[in-house]
């Protein structure tokens, strides 16, 4: 059966596609709720460590993205191209497909593939950039020897410049890349029936309960399960990964980065509501501009908070401290207003203490920083990008100058 989408559903999808957006959007700073966020409560290391970052981030996976399943997984591993030498045999491509199955029920399985480079020029293991794309792993670059992702997606190097590998490779890093569809296809009418849900089910389940993983916890559990595998690997260097998404994959990297305390770095591009920016001040987009169209990113109770996010008991803040004391960044764009760049960069100032009880400096900057003028301190970095929603080679190069100091 053909499915049609209405025009509302659509723009409440992706807002910026159309000149339309939901009526009831705020893009008034004036009319932002007064609010309080919840404490974050880091009274001292020992109490954080051993307590509280456990309690912040079973606060959301139970209201936020759910519980992510902690069944032990086998990783099966088949070479689907390479070592290659490519790009004037400066760097080395390969490409492999992972088979992710539960170890109680081996016959449950997906499969995804995944896209590696690394630069040749280099002795010895690279640190890398790992995370997903959008549109399958043939559009991150024209080289033709890209597999095409079994889920499709667009022409070859149809998003290289949000990928930018030459400048990757040229700054000493890797790059590791799967296609979401192919791990937990985002196709605006998810029935859990695909992806890795299925996976752990108990009989006569066919959708998580309220508390369990969405799509970005499938999306985030594949991610650190290809870190995993990179634990074995003689070209990159897995104690040395950025983890990076933009947008709803920028979601992804963060929660990634949260629950997974061995992703050394941690980049949000653009994530907007559900990924780096505050709940509270209700600005832009909100949870029940999300509900119809993705509700499935995230957990069943995180519909309760629709018109409600006051009565969150977490906010943001609270997701990017659970990263402490690890390297994070977050970047916003002036224009993507959906997202609300003033809210993301706000979550990270509010997270600063949890990074002070290691000693670690806050941001240089108090107030939100103009465009293109780059605010880092001690493990945090931020800026906001003149222009819209995307991934630029202004951003990279920012990201790869802290990664400078972070991975190298």
């Amino acid at each position: 059966m053909k499915h049609t989408l209405p025009l509302t559903f659509l723009m409440a999808a992706s807002p910026l596609l159309f000149a339309a957006e939901p009526a009831d959007t705020n893009y008034d700073e004036s009319r932002t709720p007064t609010y309080a966020l919840p404490d974050l409560n880091v009274t001292n290391r020992e109490h954080w460590e051993s307590t509280r970052r456990a309690e912040v981030l079973r606060l959301l996976e139970d209201h936020v993205y759910g519980r992510t399943p902690g069944n032990a997984v086998q990783i099966e591993v088949a070479i689907l191209e390479g070592p290659t030498e490519v790009f004037d045999n400066t760097a080395i491509r390969r490409q492999a497909r992972l088979t992710l199955s539960p170890k109680e029920h081996p016959d449950r399985r997906i499969s995804f593939d995944v896209l590696v480079y690394s630069p040749k020029t280099l002795k010895g293991k690279s640190p890398a950039f790992i995370g997903l794309n959008f549109s399958g792993n043939q559009c991150v670059h024209s080289d033709p020897g890209i597999l095409r992702s079994p889920a499709g997606g667009k022409a070859s190097g149809a998003y290289a410049s949000r990928w930018q590998v030459p400048m990757l490779l040229k700054r000493g890093y890797g790059l590791v890349t799967a296609h979401r569809d192919d791990i937990d296809p985002d196709n605006y009418r998810h029935d859990f029936n695909d992806g890795p849900h299925p996976l752990f089910y108990a009989p006569g389940q066919t959708k998580p309960k309220e508390k369990e993983w969405g799509s970005i916890g499938g999306w985030a559990w594949a991610l650190s399960n290809t870190r995993e595998w990179l634990e074995g690997d003689e070209l990159i260097d897995a104690s040395r990964l950025a983890v990076i998404g933009h947008s709803r994959l920028g979601k992804t990297a963060l929660w990634a980065g949260a629950q997974d305390q061995k992703f050394k770095l941690v980049i949000s591009n653009n994530s907007g509501c559900g990924g780096a920016a505050l709940y509270r001040r209700c600005y832009g987009e909100r949870i029940h501009h999300m509900l119809k169209p993705v509700g499935y990113w995230f957990c069943g109770n995180h519909a309760r908070y629709a018109l409600r996010e006051n009565e969150l008991p977490v906010d943001q803040h609270m997701l990017l401290a659970a990263i402490a004391p690890r390297a994070l960044y977050v970047a916003s764009a002036r224009e993507d207003r959906w997202a609300d760049p003033k809210g993301e960069f706000l979550a990270l100032k509010n997270a600063e203490p949890a990074y002070a009880l290691y000693g670690f400096d806050g941001l240089t900057a108090s107030q939100w920083p103009s465009p293109n003028e780059p605010a880092t301190g001690g493990r945090l970095g931020y800026h906001l990008r003149a222009g819209r929603h995307d991934v630029t080679a202004y951003d990279w190069g920012r990201y790869l100058d802290f990664a400078d100091r972070h991975l190298k």
